[in-house]
């Protein structure tokens, strides 16, 4: 039976044991898949001793640090800078991928207007790497917004009425507002919100965070990162399957 699971910390939020579970169970497929919590990325290589696996996904706050235990990067995973899926290679190396990228162009482009061109990527993680390499792809300009200023990213004070009102899509990548922490959003003005907005969490538990209220509050247009997690998780077991 093959082995398969997430690294990351902690993952008590994680949708990922259900999700794979019931598709192992519904597709009869011979495999298991399990969450393996590790508070220090030093645990890995244990991990790997101790287990017989087939291949992993890695989730915050591992995806950009998990990249000098790999042997090799697919381009995307090498061009955006984070990894989320680990192959299992016959040879015994390790091989990083991105399905992030997959799993948010395929379900941004559905929602996407015409006067969606410029954005806001809050959060500089691993997993906005994936997004601003999706917006990079889709010709959308956008700026980053983090707790600390620097040259290249704006932070949370700087977003006045006219930058909220100039960039229609918004973008979560930070795990603000996730499980058991619902009661709190990023900080940003949600007063000048529009129903001309796309809010767009990547947090999928709960499904509706107080980010995505907010503008579901004023007619803007929301999306949860549930079906991102699945497009990325049958992006991951695809290249799981693949032989070499």
């Amino acid at each position: 039976m093959e082995q398969y699971g997430l690294i990351g910390y902690p993952l008590g939020h994680s949708f990922s044991k259900r999700y794979f579970t019931e598709k192992f169970l519904n597709e009869g497929i011979a495999a298991t898949y399990e969450l393996y919590e590790l508070p220090d990325l030093a645990e890995f290589g244990t991990l790997l001793s101790n287990s017989a696996l087939s291949g992993l996904n890695v989730t915050i706050p591992y995806k950009e640090a998990i990249i000098p235990f790999l042997d090799e990067l697919d381009e995307t995973a090498q061009k955006v800078g984070a990894v989320n899926t680990i192959r299992f290679l016959s040879d015994g190396r390790l091989k990083g991928y991105n399905t992030d990228v997959i799993g948010f162009e395929q379900t941004l482009k559905p929602l996407l207007k015409p006067y969606h061109t410029n954005a806001l990527v809050l959060g500089t993680g691993g997993a906005s790497k994936a997004v601003t390499y999706v917006l990079k792809r889709l010709g959308i300009n956008f700026k980053l917004v983090s707790r600390t200023k620097t040259a290249e990213r704006l932070c949370y004070t700087d977003l006045s009425q006219s930058l909220i009102e100039s960039n229609l899509l918004i973008v979560n990548t930070t795990p603000i507002g996730m499980h058991p922490n619902i009661n709190v959003q990023p900080p940003i003005p949600y007063q000048f919100l529009s129903n001309r907005h796309l809010l767009y969490d990547l947090v999928y538990n709960p499904l509706q965070t107080k980010f995505l209220s907010n503008g579901k509050a004023v007619g803007a247009t929301t999306q949860n990162g549930l079906a991102m997690l699945e497009a990325q998780a049958e992006a991951s077991y695809k290249i799981w399957k693949e032989k070499v």
